[in-house]
This record gives C-alpha cells, structure tokens and sequence, in this order.
C-alpha cells in the first residue's frame, strides 16, 4: 500500500471514531471552561478578525470567539460533531478534512487545538503551507499537540506527537513566519494521564 493511501486511511479510519463519539465528545467538551489559550490567540489577532476554529469538534472555542466579537468560520472532519456544533453554534460549520483546505488570503487567525495532531506527520507537512496561504499577512496560526515523539495509532485514533525538534521539521519550508511564544501545559499531569501538550504561535509574515 502506497504512503499516502495508508495516510488517508488512519484518517478516515480518526473520523469515523469522532462520529461514533460525538454526542460524548460534545458533552464533555463543555465541562473545560479555562480560556487561557484562547485569550492568548486572540491576543495576537486583529480586533473583530475573521478566525477559523480548524477541528473545531463542539464548537466550543468558536462560540467564545464569537462572543469575543469576532467572525468565525468552524470547520471539522466529523460530519456529526459538525452537525452538533451548528446547533449549538447558529452558524453553518464546514465539514471537510483538513488537508482539503483551499482558502487564500482570508483569515486573521486560525486556531487548530489539538486537532491537527489526528493527521499524520506527512500530511501534516503538506497542511502547514496550504494554513499558511489560507492566512492574510499578518494573520496568526495556533496549534497544539500531545508532547513527544509518538506516531501511531492509540485509542482507535491516530496520533502524532510533537516536541521542540519536530515543530522545527514541520515548520522548516513554510514560508515566512514569526514565532510569537510555545510553551508547554499540563507537566503536572503527566503521571496521571501519560502524556503533556506542547504549543505553538506563530506569525505569518509575508
């Protein structure tokens, strides 16, 4: 089987789990009410911008934007979850994988929290430009992943993990960017849950 058949397959294979999920995977999303990391994308992006919330699952991030004033475009690649965040969101939510992403020039951020960490590390280095173009100059990207070196398959989902190297090789060849501020959450509970998140912010700069 070719690379890029077995890519498409793990990633069919992640949003079919996200549609026999969705109702629990929306239920619960609701239960995180920090907003930490979204004040801090928002803290980058132009007043009242035009974000997409890629992978936006319940839409949870997308009606705080929303709330905060600014226009939203919520994609996701489970058509359920899609389905459950128009209604909770009022607006219609795209659904689309991510490498699908055509758009040029249009957003003044994109938010990806922990979403595009389901693709793997190939796709993901086809992604990162097509992001890049979707965004207007001066437009900022987010995005967050399990920290480390994993690639693979757990919990019927595909995963990969990324730490301060990899994030150098995703991002080598991108075009031009600022990085804004990474850092890492969650070190406290690594014992319990086995795995903390890295982070990035970047900027695009031509």
């Amino acid at each position: 089987m070719k690379k890029d058949d077995q890519n498409t397959d793990v990633i069919r294979q992640t949003i079919a789990y996200f549609d026999e999920h969705a109702q629990k995977q929306f239920r619960e999303a609701f239960d995180i009410t920090d907003t930490a990391m979204q004040d801090k994308f928002l803290s980058y992006v132009k007043e009242g911008g035009h974000v997409l919330d890629l992978g936006c699952g319940s839409g949870r991030d997308a009606a705080y934007f929303m709330k905060r004033g600014y226009t939203v475009t919520a994609a996701d690649g489970s058509e359920k979850l899609c389905r459950l965040a128009e209604s909770h969101l009022g607006i219609p939510v795209r659904t689309m994988e991510f490498t699908e992403l055509q758009d040029i020039d249009l957003y003044d951020g994109i938010f990806a929290s922990a979403s595009i960490m389901h693709l793997p590390f190939d796709s993901l280095k086809q992604l990162m430009p097509a992001l890049m173009k979707a965004l207007k100059t001066g437009g900022v990207l987010y995005a967050s992943f399990k920290y480390g070196d994993f690639e693979g398959i757990s919990h019927n989902r595909y995963f990969t993990y990324l730490n301060e190297q990899r994030i150098d090789q995703l991002l080598d060849g991108i075009g031009q960017y600022e990085m804004l501020e990474t850092g890492r959450v969650g070190l406290e509970y690594e014992k319990l849950y086995g795995f903390s998140w890295i982070w990035f912010l970047l900027r695009k700069t031509q």
